[in-house]
């Protein structure tokens, strides 16, 4: 099946654009839109597996519409593509339930990879900003915060092999290099963190890593 994909940025040309590119090479363009309120509308409508979004936008910022599609719909993958590299723009994107975070300096090739990956769920980020993404994760953690449901004791148990995903998911590692580390298939890591996200009450990879590292599985 082809992965449907819907295309922000409130750029006419650049947005035709992109979506053009992603069309020619496979994927199916479901929507498009311009401003904010109009991506929130449409993603509900268009249901994506992908949405390719700017931050820069009319209406409602970009990080609000991650924030609300994402709240409607946890399964989807948002890849931000931005101008800005700035620190704290990534890591708002992050925080709001980005998959990815990919400048829009990047080649046709680099974008179309990084929306093939976020749509089976790896963290996709331009070069350099993958270690300011993990690092916040740890100072995250490290945040004094409301005590966890998982550490009640009626818990939800983890399988062993859930557990060796879920840690080498806090070490930053993508899906598909723990795949290799484990001689298993990507979908079966897939699979694995889809169950531990339902067994822990989670909702996204963010959320999954913090987790990981509040509890040290890290450092393991």
């Amino acid at each position: 099946m082809s992965i449907k994909v819907m295309v922000v940025d409130d750029h006419p040309m650049w947005r035709d654009a992109v979506a053009r590119d992603l069309a020619e090479s496979g994927f199916d363009v479901v929507a498009t839109a311009g401003d904010g309120e109009q991506a929130v509308r449409r993603a509900k409508a268009a249901v994506p597996d992908v949405l390719v979004l700017d931050l820069n936008l009319p209406a409602k910022p970009g990080v609000q519409v991650c924030k609300e599609v994402v709240a409607a719909n946890p399964a989807l993958r948002v890849l931000v593509l931005s101008a800005s590299g700035e620190h704290a723009d990534v890591l708002e994107a992050v925080k709001s339930g980005a998959t990815g975070y990919l400048l829009k300096s990047a080649s046709t090739e680099e974008l179309l990879d990084a929306v093939r990956r976020t749509a089976v769920g790896d963290p996709v980020f331009t070069p350099g900003l993958a270690g300011l993404v993990l690092g916040e994760y740890r100072r995250l953690a490290s945040d004094p915060g409301p005590a966890s449901g998982p550490d009640e004791p009626d818990a939800p148990r983890l399988t062993d092999r859930e557990t060796e995903v879920l840690r080498l998911v806090a070490k930053g590692l993508s899906y598909k290099q723990i795949a290799e580390r484990l001689v298993i298939s990507h979908r079966t890591v897939q699979n694995h963190v889809q169950n531990t996200l339902g067994k822990l009450q989670l909702h996204n990879r963010v959320e999954l890593v913090r987790y990981a590292i509040e509890r040290g599985l890290d450092d393991e």
